[in-house]
């Protein structure tokens, strides 16, 4: 990868169990979790007698850093080489978490590989030593005991960590580490436990002849409360142990690790095809951050939840909004998960809350604050029980589960899952007739830019969740009903081309602003389903207007702030034929993501000015402030929205005719 990323992932297997390295080297700064609280894994070599760090900055004033060659990222693994004293040592930090592969993906074990080779001609003596803070278990270090046992597993020797008083699912929050289940740090070597300032590590020390595995491993007992109900992650659903669960994982590392190389080059190659480099880049830096902002899970039925959290936005989990841009990388790689983002919506949109409490007849926003699933949390006051309307999403969120429909019905050739939940999609599609043509003053997915009425976008939305109705129709061979919503969609898009365009040949933000402009994004679909809902020539001239609203790092989203959303870019970008007009408009992102001074997991909101990430709590731009270390998405799972050109590459969402 010739980007320098932002930030390195180290862990990524779920929103708790997740290590990143803020640095171009490891050995800069301390590693933390992805909200940038400390999670400090420390690492040192020992060459010939002479002892150097490799992972982190602690005992940075007594060791000297080995010195660093290189950094690189592919869409499983971050590689750090290392030379000193004649001897190159490689490290390979490795997330299995294969989305076709359902075991793999939710068993929470996570690989480092380190690899010695001679430079000089010579045999050289070294080990390596890891130790891992009580931080790894626990919202912040010294907020409880911390239990600890070593255990032999065969070969494999293990140090075992926890809090002594367990909280399990205890609490909800965005800013919030996991406060219970146990922690196992294991390898071939020798195992122990230190504290040093009061702070507890377990370690492993194991000596590198060509090669040496360590692995990091979680067990959270319970995973997500689920409608008041706990449910355990899909690798324990049997009641698998996770002491096993490690024996297996460093049993199968080559053959798990040759079939995550066949996938990321397979992607990786693909994506050039689709986008270019810099694109294909761009995805290997976004795939397992989108992936593992999830939870993997079954319900009392046996059926998938595949449950997001919104990571620095709010916290919310199963949110709509935020699985509506990421499905394009689960469509590509399995879309039954996409169906397990579905199925807390479905659910609890039938609830006697939704339906009776509150008498709502559209979609629902969310399905609570990750990890609790209860009901829904955005607009909801938990003192009074009130749930505001004005905090709604309405045309939004129906506008995406249809759409979301659609495009799991095309991706499966099935639509078994939308059949069993047709009247509901019938009762949001009525809702979008009569609401989507020119939407009232409401909030949409873009809801950090506050509410606004006449949203042009948020329109072609609607416009497409009835469209995507009709091909769950014409899939069921009711090629009436079909006819008819696609036609209601063709008659409402050729009206709102009249309606939103500016004299330029672009089309405006809100119907009733003249001489504003957004990116279309949501029309995207049209393209991919080769629907023909929007005329091409609408399509040619707002691409073509893009070009001078461009901004250094990239296009903004609208007129309104020079900000944009990196999924909604590349969406955007996805519409235009020419590929390279899809290059000019992506490679601005990434040269944001390669230069931007704010060293935090890939974020989906940044300034087009000056590539920094885009602080949640000012919503005013100002020059060369430090947004770095402030609280705004970031390692959200929407990145997986930018896997939506290699999907139209792909051609699987192409509607057969």
């Amino acid at each position: 990868m010739k980007m320098r990323a932002p930030s390195y992932p180290l862990i990524t297997v779920d929103p708790y169990f997740s290590v990143w390295s803020s640095a171009d080297r490891l050995t800069d700064k301390t590693t933390v979790h992805w909200t940038n609280s400390p999670i400090e894994i420390a690492g040192s070599a020992n060459i010939d007698g002479t002892t150097y760090r490799i992972i982190g900055d602690k005992d940075k004033e007594t060791l000297p850093p080995m010195k660093q060659v290189s950094a690189d990222c592919s869409a499983f693994s971050t590689t750090y080489v290392f030379e000193e004293g004649g001897v190159r040592l490689t490290l390979i930090f490795t997330s299995p978490i294969l989305p076709n592969d359902l075991y793999l993906l939710s068993r929470p074990v996570s690989y480092l590989e380190i690899r010695k080779e001679s430079t000089d001609g010579k045999k050289h003596a070294v080990s390596v030593k890891i130790a891992v803070s009580e931080e790894i278990c626990m919202n912040k270090k010294g907020d409880d005991e911390v239990d600890c046992e070593s255990i032999t597993l065969g070969k494999l020797h293990s140090v075992k960590m926890g809090k002594k008083n367990q909280q399990i699912l205890a609490r909800d929050g965005d800013d919030l580490r996991i406060e219970w289940g146990y922690f196992y740090l294991t390898s071939e070597g020798q195992s122990a436990v230190s504290v040093e300032d009061g702070v507890t590590y377990a370690c492993t020390e194991v000596a590198v002849k060509s090669s040496a595995l360590i692995s990091f491993a979680y067990d959270d007992i319970y995973s997500i409360e689920y409608f008041h109900t706990r449910l355990k992650s899909y690798w324990n659903k049997d009641g698998a142990r996770i002491t096993d669960e490690i024996v297996k994982a460093h049993a199968d590392y080559k053959s798990t690790m040759r079939r995550c190389a066949e996938l990321a080059d397979k992607m990786f190659i693909d994506a050039v095809r689709a986008g270019g480099e810099k694109y294909a880049e761009l995805l290997e830096l976004a795939f397992r951050q989108a992936i593992a902002a999830h939870k993997l899970v079954l319900d009392e039925n046996g059926d998938i939840l595949f449950i997001s959290k919104e990571c620095f936005s709010n916290g919310c989990a199963a949110t709509v909004d935020v699985s509506y841009p990421s499905i394009p990388l689960f469509l590509l790689y399995n879309p039954e998960l996409v169906k397990g983002m579905m199925r807390p919506i479905y659910r609890y949109a039938a609830s006697d809350a939704w339906k009776n409490e509150y008498q709502y007849d559209f979609a629902p926003h969310d399905v609570g604050r990750y990890p609790i699933l209860n009901g829904q949390m955005y607009g909801y006051n938990r003192e009074t029980g009130e749930m505001k309307y004005e905090k709604q999403m309405p045309v939004e969120e129906c506008g995406n589960m249809l759409i979301m429909e659609a495009a799991v019905a095309i991706a499966t050739r099935s639509t078994a899952f939308a059949n069993e939940h047709m009247e509901t999609l019938e009762q949001w599609v009525k809702y979008l007739i009569e609401n989507g043509k020119d939407p009232e003053n409401q909030l949409c997915t873009d809801d950090f830019a506050g509410h606004l009425a006449h949203n042009c976008n948020l329109s072609l939305k609607a416009i497409m969740g009835i469209a995507g109705l009709g091909i769950l129709y014409g899939m069921n061979g009711n090629k009436r009903m079909e006819k008819k919503y696609l036609k209601l969609a063709r008659e409402m898009a050729l009206d709102w081309a009249k309606r939103a365009a500016n004299e330029d040949g672009s089309y405006r933000l809100a119907f009733d602003k003249e001489g504003t402009f957004s990116m279309k994004y949501n029309i995207v679909w049209d393209k991919l389903f080769g629907t023909e809902i929007m005329p091409k020539s609408v399509i040619e001239n707002e691409v073509a207007s893009y070009y001078k609203r461009m901004h250094t790092y990239g296009l903004p989203l609208d007129n309104r702030q020079p900000y944009t959303k990196s999924d909604w870019l590349v969406w955007t970008a996805t519409l235009a034929d020419r590929r390279e007009d899809f290059e000019n408009l992506v490679s601005p992102m990434w040269n944001a993501f390669h230069t931007t001074p704010s060293r935090v997991p890939m974020t989906d909101w940044y300034w087009t000015i000056t590539s920094e990430h885009k602080a949640y709590a000012s919503h005013t731009y100002v020059p060369n402030n430090d947004y770095r270390m402030e609280k705004s998405f970031r390692n959200r799972t929407v990145q997986g929205g930018l896997f939506i050109k290699l999907l139209e590459y792909r051609g699987i969402m192409r509607l057969k005719k």
